[in-house]
């Protein structure tokens, strides 16, 4: 299974943010969609990621206050990536190495989607809802050995 798969099944709702937004604004977005993460965009390009781990660092840093910061000033900005082409057995490790919650999905400088950590379980979960339930109909529908040998009953 790709990322691209998940980007298929997941929707094309993408909530971005531009650096020097407020952090207190970009609560609010995050809020109001109800969302973790914010891809930090400018000038077309993706600059960072904004998670609610860096807001609750900054909180934490402040004595409960936000201080009047930036965007810019805790989003990380070097956020971990991948490409719709990425498999997933890929992404898992890689997501649970530098515990990371949310990865934008890049094609070339284009960000076509952030995938989230609960995205990734729910594709793993689903695949293996599948293949359980084909392995199950196809044990239902095993076919009898003809081999004239009469098999022995056990209590």
């Amino acid at each position: 299974m790709k990322v691209s798969d998940i980007m298929r099944v997941k929707g094309g709702t993408l909530y971005t943010i531009q650096p020097q937004e407020s952090l207190e604004r970009a609560i609010e977005t995050m809020s109001q969609f109800d969302i973790g993460s914010l891809a930090v965009m400018e000038h077309g390009d993706l600059v960072g990621m904004l998670t609610f781990r860096e807001v609750i660092h900054t909180l934490a840093k402040n004595g409960g206050t936000l201080g009047g910061k930036t965007v810019r000033t805790v989003m990380d900005d070097h956020p971990m990536t991948c490409t719709p082409e990425t498999e997933l057995e890929q992404v898992r490790p890689m997501m649970l190495e530098r515990h990371t919650r949310y990865m934008p999905v890049m094609d070339n400088k284009m960000l076509m989607g952030v995938i989230s950590f609960y995205d990734v379980a729910k594709a793993v979960v689903d695949s293996q809802n599948f293949e359980n339930k084909m392995l199950k109909a196809y044990i239902r529908d095993w076919p009898e050995e003809e081999t004239g040998k009469s098999e022995p009953n056990f209590p």
